[in-house]
């Protein structure tokens, strides 16, 4: 016997469905045009920022999917009951507890994505990963307290909108504060890309609680009146954030991160090689960097410099 859970009585219409089919077609078409942009502009060990970018947005593609297709809701019963399709006409037909579509898949989508979008900017930093574990865990905390108090019925829904905006709160203040004061050990170019990217990033975040609390908290907006919302922040979150942090990042040298290559044999690693196998070993010559214009970096993409006044990564 299939299992069947009814639809909410307050729900997305055709015209919703077409918005959101039109986010989905940007999200997918935005995560092959990066991560074909990323081959192009980046050898192999340089394409970290790239593919974090593509993964997210190809991410948030699925979602939009099952969005657009009337699937990955629950109906949960609204704790207001306002004028018009927002709760009254259900009640005028004897619906006495009208139910909200909940969209628990937005809440997975941002589960797997915020984090890689803080990584796009912490990965800049030279944060130790002590912090940067912590800003991640915020991030989770925030999005599943989120999800719990959107799945629930009672004014105990605030409770969980709470500590979701006390974890935001940590995360603007890590990001603004000891995140720009340590890409400032790095350069000052790669503190001004930061800069600009956080900047960005943090004020498109604040407009996501504001959006919650008239949607899957106060049921004050229409579903379709939500899903215009949360498809234009994704937008400007996902993939224009994205295009705008990978451009200002183009001309700057990944090794000065100590991330321009995953393999001990290449690039910014080549030193630990030398080492392992002596001077006179194959292949000794660190590969030349890609990247021009970086008023720090070396002619070859060797790291040195990194963290030079006291930012080195610690646990």
């Amino acid at each position: 016997m299939p299992f069947y859970i009814k639809n909410a009585d307050i729900d997305i219409t055709t015209h919703g469905s077409d918005w959101l089919w039109a986010v989905f077609s940007v999200m997918l078409l935005s995560a092959i045009g990066i991560l074909v942009w990323g081959h192009v502009a980046r050898p192999l060990g340089e394409r970290a920022f790239h593919e974090l970018a593509a993964a997210l947005c190809f991410t948030a593609s699925i979602a939009y999917f099952a969005m657009a297709s009337d699937l990955g809701d629950v109906p949960i019963v609204v704790e207001f009951i306002r004028g018009g399709s927002l709760g009254q006409n259900w009640v005028q037909v004897g619906v006495e507890n009208p139910t909200r579509a909940i969209w628990y898949a937005r809440y997975i989508d941002w589960t797997i994505t915020t984090p890689m979008l803080l990584l796009e900017l912490l990965l800049c930093t030279g944060l130790p990963l002590s912090q940067v574990f912590s800003v991640i865990f915020a991030d989770l905390l925030m999005i599943e307290t989120g999800l719990i108090g959107a799945l629930v019925a009672s004014r105990y829904k605030w409770g969980f909108y709470a500590f979701g905006c006390a974890a935001q709160l940590y995360i603007w203040w890590m990001l603004l504060v000891p995140g720009r004061r340590s890409a400032q050990h790095i350069g000052s170019d790669f503190a001004k890309s930061y800069t600009m990217s956080n900047i960005f990033l943090t004020t498109v975040w604040l407009v996501y609680p504001v959006i919650w609390g008239v949607a899957d908290g106060g049921n004050v907006i229409t579903p379709d009146s939500e899903m215009i919302a949360y498809g234009v922040l994704d937008l400007l979150a996902k993939p224009v954030f994205s295009v705008i942090h990978l451009m200002s990042l183009s001309k700057l040298d990944y090794a000065r991160l100590g991330m321009s290559s995953g393999k001990v044999s290449d690039g910014a690693h080549q030193t630990l090689l030398n080492e392992k196998m002596g001077p006179n070993s194959v292949g000794a010559t660190p590969r030349p960097s890609t990247t021009v214009g970086s008023p720090t970096a070396t002619t070859h993409g060797d790291g040195a410099g990194f963290h030079q006044h006291g930012a080195a990564a610690a646990v």
